[in-house]
């Protein structure tokens, strides 16, 4: 890839990449938090920075570049031409081999396992049934008894571990199964809202295989599916702009499982993506 165009590529990742960062830095800046937007850099430990770096992927060979700061990062070797970097691929996958195949193992046995839609979101009810304690300083929309009660009247049907970690002890049982990390693809679905945001933990963890545009398309899809898992939360969150989606209601119910199915379709291609390039 000529100096021109990947210098264009870069300026233009870096720039999406401040825009989709750029609120949490300002709070951030400012000592305050978001019980919505934070998540995705709380949750998954990841710096703005992480987002902003742009990688061409594997064996793409970038000319002019050996003058470059990028030409000392981790992971980035001399390339064939004079004066070109290129992904170092093999030493990535020689080191970090084992991770990729448990990645490429999740992602396979999502990619292939029919999608569930009938969740309803009530994995965020679960971590607060018959709780004392919030994850989250929000009022509950319909207060303690009747959320507790909105899980007694529905089936837990979570099929995603990390959720299911969170449930309180009392909403542990309720579960339709019992979920384990050990078993985490055994149950992984692309349904699941969880296992669309984790396509963005997928991607940083592959490095400098995956091309930045891929990585914030990854990003964007988790910042869209964190949304709607609050949206349709136990959570009141009508103070800071965002209308429920009232799951206990079968119109909410059916708002729900449209959504869902749209952030499914969009994370199988992404998640097909990402297979083939650890399949590369």
């Amino acid at each position: 890839m000529g100096a021109a165009e990947w210098r264009a590529r870069e300026r233009a990742h870096e720039r999406r990449a401040d825009a989709l960062t750029a609120a949490h830095r300002e709070r951030a800046g400012r000592g305050e938090t978001h019980p919505v937007e934070d998540f995705l850099f709380t949750y998954y430990s990841y710096k703005p920075s992480v987002l902003r770096r742009w990688h061409p992927g594997e064996d793409t060979e970038l000319t002019d570049a050996a003058g470059t700061p990028r030409a000392t990062w981790k992971w980035y070797r001399p390339g064939l031409a004079t004066g070109s970097v290129v992904v170092d691929g093999a030493a990535f996958r020689a080191e970090r081999g084992h991770l990729i195949a448990n990645i490429a193992t999740i992602l396979r046995a999502t990619a292939d396992r029919a999608p569930g839609f009938g969740c309803f979101g009530l994995h965020e009810w679960a971590m607060v049934y018959r709780g004392r304690e919030h994850r989250h300083p929000v009022p509950l929309r319909l207060g303690a008894a009747a959320t507790d009660a909105v899980v007694e009247a529905h089936e837990l049907r979570c099929t995603h571990f990390d959720a299911f970690r969170f449930f309180t002890p009392e909403a542990v049982p309720r579960n339709r199964e019992a979920l384990a990390r050990d078993r985490q693809s055994e149950t992984e679905q692309s349904g699941c809202l969880h296992a669309g945001m984790d396509l963005y933990k997928w991607a940083v963890k592959l490095g400098p295989l995956v091309p930045g545009e891929v990585l914030l398309d990854a990003f964007a899809l988790a910042r869209e599916i964190r949304e709607l898992d609050m949206r349709a939360s136990p959570y009141d969150l009508r103070s800071i702009g965002y209308d429920p989606v009232p799951i206990e209601t079968p119109e909410g119910k059916a708002e729900y499982v449209r959504e869902q199915r749209g952030f499914a379709e969009r994370g199988q291609r992404l998640r097909r993506r990402l297979l083939a390039i650890i399949a590369d």
